[in-house]
């Protein structure tokens, strides 16, 4: 299948295609006249990507992570696999981590905002001087 029916078939746009191709995640064959030619196995392929990219890891990383699909029982690359995901995992920890430590600032500034509100809402208005 051409760039496009993959792209139909995967929902990602050829660009992603293209781009997936140059980091080594996906692999085309070409037609005398250039066209890359893509194969049923890869709309799996894609869709493995995606999933990878979904669970934060770039490219370069899934590109480490891909062998163990493609050499499933070579140790090696099984233990390479794991440190590259776990390496991933820790990375979203901190991250979760980091995202808490912002959302709890925040609802102390929503406190505070609350009292305030409560305040000016209780507090009766100043009267208009005459002149």
């Amino acid at each position: 299948m051409r760039i496009g029916e993959l792209s139909k078939r995967t929902g990602v746009s050829p660009r992603s295609l293209r781009y997936y191709e140059e980091q080594g995640l996906l692999v085309s064959s070409r037609s005398d006249s250039g066209q890359r030619h893509y194969s049923d196995f890869e709309v799996q392929r894609v869709s493995l990507i995606r999933q990878l990219f979904d669970a934060g890891m770039s490219s370069r990383v899934i590109a480490t992570v891909l062998p163990c699909v493609d050499v499933p029982g070579d140790l090696s690359v099984a233990e390479e696999t794991l440190t590259a995901m776990m390496r991933v995992r820790d990375r979203i920890d901190v991250d979760i981590a980091h995202l808490i430590q912002t959302r709890n600032a925040l609802d102390v500034l929503i406190e505070v905002n609350a009292r305030h509100r409560t305040q000016l809402s209780t507090t009766p208005e100043p009267e208009a001087r005459s002149a």
